[in-house]
């Protein structure tokens, strides 16, 4: 039997257009304990780092606060993040079209996320795509997350697949790094959560978005 190819994707930014969502809690979070709101432009670049990293960026006072503080606010952004996940979030144009086409070459598909496990899941499956995915990892699914290589393999692995038929989609350099790292190709989306231009992040591929990137994909099966 031919082993099947593999494909590893990143969640926010990449799947999904989460940053206005993620950003409403975030100012949720900032408005009910008196800091100052950002605007989506102020904070897109920080959105997939997690919500502490977008606190803290967000608020020059942050490392100053004592972890229980921190703590109380973090909860109180996934609370509210949990229970309004799909207010404004999108698809990625073309990622129905391409998780179909995907399906019908018998492709393996998973999601390799820094997002806790939960809310991927269940943001997954309130879009609409979670059926098309054989596995979700999220930061707390293994005791490592990107850019942690293993947080790739250690999926691979779980559905039998190998790393030399395997590809990595994501946005950022933290998903380029963890798939240059496991010796995974990337296609790299062109408007990520990052901070870094996409010229100074490792990519094998450069893509707006998932329209015709079957094209690419296709040379490596």
């Amino acid at each position: 039997m031919k082993q099947k190819f593999t494909i590893l994707f990143d969640l926010d930014g990449t799947l999904v257009d989460t940053a206005p969502d993620l950003i409403r809690a975030h100012n949720h979070v900032m408005k009910k304990f008196g800091y100052p709101t950002k605007t989506l432009g102020e904070l897109k670049n920080a959105v997939g780092k997690g919500a502490k990293a977008m606190m803290a960026k967000a608020n020059g006072q942050w490392k100053w606060f004592d972890e229980k503080i921190q703590n109380e606010m973090t909860d109180e952004f996934l609370s509210y993040y949990g229970k309004n996940i799909l207010h404004e979030s999108k698809l990625i144009n073309g990622v129905k079209e391409f998780l179909n086409w995907c399906k019908n070459e018998n492709i393996s598909m998973a999601v390799c996320t820094n997002k806790t496990e939960h809310l991927a899941v269940d943001l997954l499956k309130k879009i609409g795509i979670y059926d098309f995915f054989e596995y979700v990892a999220g930061h707390n699914t293994f005791d490592y997350c990107k850019p942690d290589p293993r947080h790739l393999t250690s999926v691979i692995e779980i559905l039998q697949g190998d790393i030399k038929k395997s590809l990595m989609i994501g946005d950022s350099e933290t998903d380029a790094n963890a798939a240059k790292n496991a010796g995974i190709p990337v296609i790299l989306m062109e408007d990520g959560y990052t901070e870094k231009k996409t010229d100074e992040i490792y990519h094998n591929h450069l893509v707006k978005d998932f329209i015709g990137i079957e094209k690419i994909v296709s040379k490596y099966l």
